[in-house]
């Protein structure tokens, strides 16, 4: 059995900290990789040199996931360019603000919602009769605050924590027609969103003191457990899974 269907993985935010890894993790695994990127165009050829070296074939696509005729245009352009998708990888998103919810902005919330939960929808509903055509997956890179909340937090866990019943209603409705739908839940990744709030001050020694006491395992995760468990999902050694949840948080909230 190879480790993958046939056709392309395609990941969007791509670009990105987390995304870079997991187009590379799905490269190794011996995956074609499409990359979805939004702005970061320079990161997004830099990820697909590096994949270029194993021997995979990929492509870079720019696209905005909250434009539905940006998505069917990039969307063909990845089928033109590999034949089949037999993955999509929604790691999309901008660096959050931590608030309070009674802090946060109108204007903010309404962003978040567009890019994470239509975002989302969006691509899946476009992307389905490939996915049908390929008996592939969708695999949606979420939060592990949709199991322990985590205070200012909510422009990034709500939204994703919507997007977790879209994932299981996916699975529900498309597992007929072969399709599985299945999250990776993030804790404190040490790339990113993380990595850049950290340097803004953000996350102060107060924060990372009370964070680490939530941890099982008294560490940050690397960006490629995160990309493991999603070549993971993505595989046919996951072939029977759908609707489910892999929480890669070090033990956040036990």
């Amino acid at each position: 059995m190879t480790e993958f269907p046939e056709g392309a993985a395609w990941v969007l935010g791509g670009s990105g900290g987390i995304g870079s890894v997991i187009a590379r993790c799905l490269a190794e695994g011996g995956s074609d990789v499409a990359i979805g990127y939004r702005s970061k165009g320079d990161k997004a050829e830099a990820t697909a040199a590096a994949i270029r070296e194993t021997g995979c074939k990929v492509s870079t696509h720019a696209l905005d996931v909250t434009d539905a005729n940006s998505i069917d245009a990039a969307l063909q352009a990845v089928l033109a360019e590999h034949g089949r998708l037999h993955t999509v990888v929604f790691a999309a998103g901008p660096v959050v603000e931590q608030l309070l919810l009674a802090d946060t902005p109108v204007e903010a919330w309404r962003q978040a919602v567009d890019t994470e939960q239509h975002g989302l929808f969006q691509i899946i509903k476009a992307c389905l009769p490939a996915l049908r055509e390929s008996q592939g997956s969708v695999v949606h890179v979420g939060s592990a605050g949709d199991r322990w909340w985590p205070p200012m937090d909510g422009l990034s866990v709500i939204p994703k924590a919507a997007n977790e019943a879209l994932i299981r209603g996916i699975a529900k409705e498309e597992g007929g027609n072969g399709v599985r739908a299945n999250s990776v839940l993030v804790g404190v990744i040490e790339a990113g969103m993380f990595l850049e709030l950290l340097e803004r001050g953000v996350f102060d020694e107060h924060w990372i003191r009370e964070t680490k006491k939530l941890l099982a395992l008294k560490r940050w995760g690397k960006p490629e457990d995160i990309g493991e468990a999603v070549r993971f999902l993505a595989s046919q050694r996951a072939n029977y899974i759908t609707g489910e949840q892999i929480n890669v948080s070090g033990g956040f909230g036990v």
